[in-house]
């Protein structure tokens, strides 16, 4: 990354808790400016006191922003323009999961709209800022439960026959498949985009409906910082200098399912993408 640590912007969203919040902290103890997309003022506000005092950096600012909207979505991408000139670092991690299926204001699965089109609309509305900051970086924080997943295109809303973790693998796939394809496109625009498989963490994610059983054996699990690891790197790493369209785990490339390296999978997902987010293809 070209500009000094102190002028670097970095955006990470769904930083009120978990991964995105140990990422915020990971990236304002580099120095720069932290923004940190979250839903809700007030948690928001209270992760981003607490991100200030374990990072001792006070350039961090919380903006707030429904990934489950896409008007939300547009207007934060307008007022993050008009406040920031530039955007070395995005980091689309905001994910949920559902064990049922619910439906958004704009029609569509919960899992599918924040875990994965959130994510492809913000990245296309702050393209332009970020191909002007070259070089920068877009990290996708997808998951190893990619492996599980299948993109059916022929309901990819789950209309037909809903399950919660075929749903959360769909979504996590499509964020893989995005970033190869995403990363063609970009090709020579010094802007790289990569995936990456934060680990088993103990994070809020889908707390609620959770077994006696599963809350035991989360305890087990590794914490956010640890998860935070390989997103920071991602972000800020000059390590990873124009490596674009890989899958990372434990700050090392692994060969993501045999899907996520469809590339006509990936290209026809990104046009169906953009039809539902309503951006030209």
């Amino acid at each position: 990354m070209s500009a000094n640590m102190e002028d670097r912007v970095f955006l990470v969203t769904g930083a009120n808790s978990g991964i995105g919040k140990a990422v915020a902290v990971g990236l304002a103890r580099l120095g720069g400016t932290v923004a940190m997309a979250c839903r809700n003022a007030r948690l928001g506000d209270a992760a981003r006191q607490d991100v200030v005092r374990e990072s001792g950096n006070p350039h961090v600012a919380l903006m707030l922003v429904d990934l489950a909207s896409e008007a939300s979505i547009r207007d934060f991408a307008k007022e993050f323009q008009q406040t920031y000139p530039r955007l070395d670092a995005l980091v689309n991690n905001a994910g949920v999961y559902r064990s049922h299926r619910e439906v958004t204001a704009d029609g569509l699965e919960r899992q599918f709209e924040v875990n994965y089109l959130s994510g492809f609309l913000l990245t296309h509305l702050l393209l332009d800022l970020l191909k002007r900051s070259a070089p920068s970086r877009i990290v996708n924080v997808s998951s190893s439960a990619h492996g599980g997943g299948t993109i059916a295109f022929d309901d990819l809303q789950g209309e037909r026959g809903y399950r919660g973790f075929r749903a959360y693998g769909q979504s996590k796939l499509a964020q893989i498949l995005f970033t190869q394809e995403l990363a063609r496109r970009l090709e020579g625009t010094g802007v790289t985009v990569n995936a990456c498989h934060p680990g088993v963490i103990r994070t809020n994610l889908g707390m609620g409906g959770t077994s006696v059983v599963v809350r035991f054996v989360r305890m087990f699990f590794k914490g956010p910082e640890r998860g935070a690891e390989t997103p920071i790197y991602l972000a800020a790493s000059p390590e990873v200098e124009g490596i674009t369209g890989k899958y990372f785990a434990n700050k090392r490339v692994r060969v993501p399912s045999r899907e996520a390296q469809d590339a006509a999978v990936a290209r026809r997902l990104f046009d169906v993408s953009a039809e539902l987010a309503h951006l030209s293809a």
